[in-house]
């Protein structure tokens, strides 16, 4: 069956037929009308690419690293809460089918094993998504990361204060809390709706003093808010509005990446994800200064049709499309990219037209 699944569109089709409704609406919605859930998508489909047919490229070389580590393809796993809605192992699951890609896994901060079971059972390297819950509780979350093996901390930003998706409310669907845990909180649930995550650029001084392992921010959406997170000590920047899930009417996340890239410059790795579905608009985020690209809502299809296979198949898909598209465009390697191969429309993005892309063969 998974052989069947030929873009990441069947994918998503084959787990909404599988799935209850309130399930697949919690996975599938954004916040409000779902206008930037819309803008994630079409931002994608304005920036054009350019083919080089007189630059003959056989095999691209799609391997990269993140923070050191080295990644078979330059598309990780974002993070994402109650995986067991989706199949019963949940984030073993999901962590044992980035591993037969080689790529990493970003295990969320809600979750329905022990981290250090997580840990224990996978085979590919994690990252450790944290939501700021008070400084004892995240650096005591941050030291069982260091002990358990994880190879950084994902702290998420963007949620100063929660905010219910419509489906879910017409679904009266909130997600069980049974056997799901946060974080440090082993002995009980813990309410997730109120009152958000603040986590300030202080709070990331202080937690940069306190743990060996490297930061990377997520949410990031503004250069000033890059700027902030890369003089306070991260090592990574996450652009990402979160999958339009937190805020309507915002910019799509691809439209400020090359702001962040240029804030940033070069003083710490770039992200992004949000709205990330076919290997083109890898090679697009790329271009624009990306270090890799995150898939959230791809690889939970994955998941809920196929197990760790169903994860595994999502990440060939775009293996194999991303092949494609670099050969068309002249591009021998994700670690060398070329200029020339992208084309941005005249005031693409928010307000303004996009800076140059920011290349460089690291």
């Amino acid at each position: 069956m998974l052989e069947e699944l030929i873009t990441l569109a069947d994918c998503e089709a084959a787990a909404r037929r599988r799935l209850p409704k309130h399930v697949y609406d919690y996975v599938a919605a954004g916040a409000a009308d779902e206008i930037t859930l819309a803008r994630n998508r079409s931002a994608f489909g304005q920036l054009l690419l350019r083919p080089r047919f007189l630059k003959p490229v056989t095999a691209p070389e799609l391997a990269t690293t993140v923070l050191g580590t080295a990644i078979s393809l330059p598309v990780v796993l974002s993070p994402a809460a109650y995986q067991r809605n989706l199949h019963p192992d949940g984030e073993v699951a999901t962590c044992a089918g980035a591993a037969r890609a080689a790529t990493l896994a970003i295990v969320p901060a809600v979750t329905g094993e022990r981290i250090e079971e997580v840990a224990s059972a996978a085979e590919g390297p994690l990252w450790l998504q944290l939501y700021h819950r008070g400084r004892p509780t995240t650096e005591s979350f941050a030291k069982r990361a260091e002990a358990a093996g994880y190879g950084a901390l994902c702290v998420t930003v963007d949620i100063p204060a929660q905010n219910p998706r419509e489906r879910d409310r017409r679904n009266w669907f909130l997600p069980p809390y049974e056997g799901v845990r946060f974080g440090l909180h082993d002995e009980a649930p813990v309410e997730l709706r109120v009152p958000g995550y603040p986590f300030s650029v202080d709070d990331l001084h202080w937690l940069r003093e306190r743990t060996r392992l490297p930061i990377v921010v997520k949410g990031v959406v503004t250069a000033d808010d890059a700027a902030l997170a890369v003089e306070r000590g991260a090592d990574g920047v996450f652009v990402s509005n979160h999958g339009a899930r937190m805020l309507d009417t915002t910019p799509s996340a691809i439209e400020v990446l090359a702001e962040v890239v240029a804030a940033v410059d070069g003083r710490a790795e770039v992200y992004v994800d949000s709205g990330v579905r076919r290997g083109t608009d890898v090679l697009k985020a790329l271009l624009l200064g990306a270090r890799a690209v995150g898939i959230g809502r791809p690889w939970q299809w994955g998941l809920a049709v196929g197990g760790p296979a169903g994860v595994h198949r999502v990440l060939e898909i775009l293996r194999l499309e991303l092949e494609m598209a670099m050969t068309y465009c002249g591009q021998q390697s994700v670690q060398a990219l070329t200029e020339g191969t992208l084309g941005i429309p005249s005031g693409w993005g928010p307000g303004t037209p996009a800076p140059a892309p920011q290349l460089s063969a690291g």
